[in-house]
């Protein structure tokens, strides 16, 4: 297991290396020019700005030469300087990144919570309402955009019935707490700020809801079709027949094995979510790097565009490898194989 582990960190490093330069490959390959948003749309015709701010850029360059020089800058850390906000891509990705950690997992909390109770449900109450219900929630959370369910909720949530905040992190007439982890809860909690802890927690509830009704459709269906398939084994009928309550049936014999499938999805959806939230970070006006991405997208900017492809690409990798992990332990023949 430890041999594994070392040869998939070392491998790592030469992964990220691909996406980077398929990633810069693909942004160079865009026919809009991003000196509009380095200069101005009025600024474009005059020559002597416009070739100030190539050489400035480096996008005077061959591209080979650009990718070199990007690719040893990556090596010391630097990921580049961002066209839009004229800052550190590094220092923009970390300001935003503890918005969108924050919101990804309280999403997860609700995904695997909610679809783990309601896939075992589901197949403890086989064909019955339970099961009906379940999976009607299960589908509408697979199928209905994000964007109307976020809109829906608010309106219904904060609009009409007056029970949640409305978009945002915290209240604007709020003092955000002094940062520790960047997260505004634990942050809050840190300082002793009741009130901002309470404002904080309320505006999480509806995105994470939003966010991780999606995760919870496909991980309840996973779980009950998991759960059915142990149900029908031998060593279930064995328990029972031992006079082993059906508590103890499904959860300690059942569910155990019914979640190895499941664990590929969870570790999955978490790392599509942290740059896959883009929808409900802009319907949430939450400042993660969803909506940074966005907005470097807009501008083609090339550096900010690559930094959260890097992100997403990390994400990805160091994800299956603790999914990997959790797969041996859960799950013996995996380790011994």
């Amino acid at each position: 297991m430890l041999r594994t582990i070392v040869r998939r960190l070392i491998a790592v490093p030469l992964l990220l290396l691909g996406v980077v330069t398929i990633a810069f490959l693909l942004s160079n390959m865009t026919k809009g020019d991003p000196l509009v948003a380095i200069v101005g749309e009025r600024q474009m015709t005059n020559p002597e700005v416009v070739a100030a701010a190539k050489a400035r850029w480096g996008l005077d360059r061959p591209l080979p030469e650009r990718y070199l020089v990007y690719v040893g800058n990556l090596l010391t850390g630097d990921l580049g300087t961002s066209f839009r906000t004229k800052r550190p891509v590094a220092q923009d990705l970390m300001a935003r990144l503890p918005a969108t950690l924050e919101l990804v997992i309280a999403a997860m909390i609700v995904g695997i919570v909610g679809g783990v109770s309601l896939g075992v449900a589901a197949a403890h109450f086989r064909d019955k309402g339970m099961d009906h219900a379940a999976r009607v929630l299960a589908l509408l959370g697979s199928s209905v955009p994000v964007f109307w369910s976020g809109l829906l909720m608010l309106y219904v949530f904060s609009v009409v019935l007056g029970w949640l905040p409305g978009p945002g992190r915290l209240d604007p007439r709020m003092a955000a707490p002094p940062g520790v982890t960047g997260f505004y809860t634990i942050d809050a909690l840190i300082a002793g700020d009741w009130p901002a802890f309470v404002d904080a927690l309320r505006r999480l509830i509806l995105p994470a809801i939003v966010l991780g009704w999606a995760v919870l459709g496909i991980i309840t269906r996973l779980v009950r079709a998991s759960m059915l398939d142990v149900l029908g084994q031998d060593y279930i009928l064995a328990a029972r027949s031992k006079g082993a309550t059906e508590r103890r049936v499904l959860f300690n014999h059942a569910l155990r094995n019914a979640m190895i499938p499941t664990l590929t999805i969870i570790g999955f959806s978490f790392a599509y979510l942290i740059t896959g939230a883009v929808l409900t970070e802009a319907v949430f006006s939450w400042p993660g790097i969803g909506t940074y991405a966005v907005d470097a997208a807009r501008a083609l900017d090339y550096p900010a565009i690559i930094g959260v492809t890097i992100v997403g690409g990390a994400a990805f990798l160091l994800t299956n490898l603790v999914t990997d992990i959790a797969y041996a332990l859960a799950d013996p023949r995996v380790k011994l194989g």
